[in-house]
C-alpha cells in the first residue's frame, strides 16, 4: 500500500502495474473496500495498465488531515476526493471504473471534468449522480423495500447499529445484495477491517441522510453540488455493467440511464453477479475496462 496527501485526505491506495502504464483508477463502494479490485487490478496490470485502487474517505487507512474538516459522505465529496487524488499523483487523465459510491465518484468527475477521463465503466446504477431535488419522490414499493438500510440510517437507532454492530450489519448487506456470491468468511473479514476507520460511521450516516436532502453538506463543496443538481450529461465513452442478481439495484428492463450519456455507450448485464460486480465477475469487469482503453 502507498499513501499520498490529496485534498483534505491522506489517501491510502494500492498500485499495481508499470508506472508508465495507462492510468486506471478503480473505486469501491459501500460496504466494501479496495480489496474488491485485487483480481481486476492484476488482470489489467498484465495488459499494460497502471492501476490505482484507493480506500475511499472513511474506509481503511485513509485519514483526514484535519479534525476540523466535516466528515461528509455527500456525492460532491467523493468526486472532489477523486479529482484531488488524480492531481496529487500527477495523473492528467485516466480510465475510471467504479460501483456504488465509487461509481458515483467516477461519474461525477466524468461529467464535470471530462478532460480528465478517457473512458468510464460504471456498475449498478449507470448514471450514478444523485438527483437530490427529486429524492423525496416515492418509487415502487418493491424498490422502497430494497432501500430499507437508507431509511434505517436516518434514525439514531440505525446510527447506533452501525457503530455497535457494523460487521454483522455489513455482512447481512453483502448477502442480500449478492445472493448468488458464495464468498468465504476470510474474504469478508479482510474487507471488514476497513470499517474500523474512525470516521466510517459518521461518513456513512451523512451520506445517506444528505442524499435525501435531510442534512446540510460541506460548505466547501457547494459549487460542485450545484453543478450536479443540473444532472449534467456524460460525454465520455462508457460501459455500464449490471449484475443480473443484484439485490439492491437489479437491472431494469428499460435502460433509463442511456439518455444521460452522449458518447459511445453500452449496457452489459452480467449473469451470476450481484452488486459487488468487480469482485464477483473480475474477468468481465477487466475486459470492459480494457476494451475502452484499447482505443487509446
Amino acid at each position: 500500500m502507498k499513501t499520498v496527501t490529496a485534498g483534505v485526505l491522506e489517501v491510502t491506495y494500492f498500485e499495481t502495474g508499470h508506472g508508465n502504464g495507462l492510468p486506471t483508477i478503480l473505486l469501491h463502494g459501500f460496504p466494501y473496500d479496495a480489496h474488491a479490485y485485487d483480481d481486476v487490478a492484476e488482470r489489467l496490470a498484465s495488459l499494460g495498465h497502471r492501476c490505482i485502487v484507493p480506500f475511499l474517505r472513511g474506509f481503511g487507512p485513509t485519514r483526514f488531515l484535519s479534525a476540523e474538516t466535516p466528515r461528509s459522505g455527500e456525492q460532491a465529496a467523493l468526486g472532489a476526493d477523486l479529482l484531488a487524488l488524480m492531481d496529487a499523483l500527477s495523473i492528467g487523465n485516466a480510465v475510471l471504473g467504479g460501483y456504488d459510491w465509487g461509481g458515483r465518484a467516477a461519474c461525477i468527475v466524468a461529467a464535470l471534468w471530462p478532460e480528465r477521463v478517457r473512458g468510464l465503466v460504471s456498475c449498478g446504477t449507470g448514471y450514478n449522480i444523485q438527483n437530490i431535488a427529486r429524492a423525496g419522490n416515492p418509487v415502487s414499493p418493491e424498490e422502497e423495500a430494497r432501500y430499507w438500510y437508507q431509511y434505517y440510517f436516518h434514525s439514531e437507532r440505525g446510527r447506533k447499529a452501525l457503530r455497535q454492530n457494523r460487521r454483522d450489519l455489513c455482512h447481512f448487506i453483502w448477502k442480500l445484495w449478492s445472493p448468488t456470491w458464495a464468498f468465504e468468511s476470510e474474504t469478508f473479514d479482510r474487507t471488514a477491517a476497513a470499517f474500523d476507520n474512525p470516521d466510517f460511521v459518521e461518513i456513512v450516516i451523512h451520506s445517506y441522510r444528505h442524499r435525501f436532502g435531510g442534512i446540510s453538506g460541506d460548505p466547501a463543496l457547494q459549487a460542485i453540488e450545484a453543478g450536479l443538481a443540473k444532472q449534467p450529461r456524460i460525454a465520455i465513452p462508457t460501459i455500464v455493467m449490471q449484475g443480473a442478481d443484484d439485490g439492491v439495484d437489479p437491472p431494469p428492463p428499460v435502460d433509463h440511464d442511456a439518455e444521460h450519456f452522449t458518447a459511445s455507450y453500452e449496457r452489459r448485464i452480467v449473469a451470476g453477479a450481484g452488486h459487488n460486480l468487480p469482485q464477483e465477475a473480475p474477468g468481465e469487469f477487466a475486459t470492459a475496462l480494457h476494451s475502452l482503453a484499447k482505443s487509446f
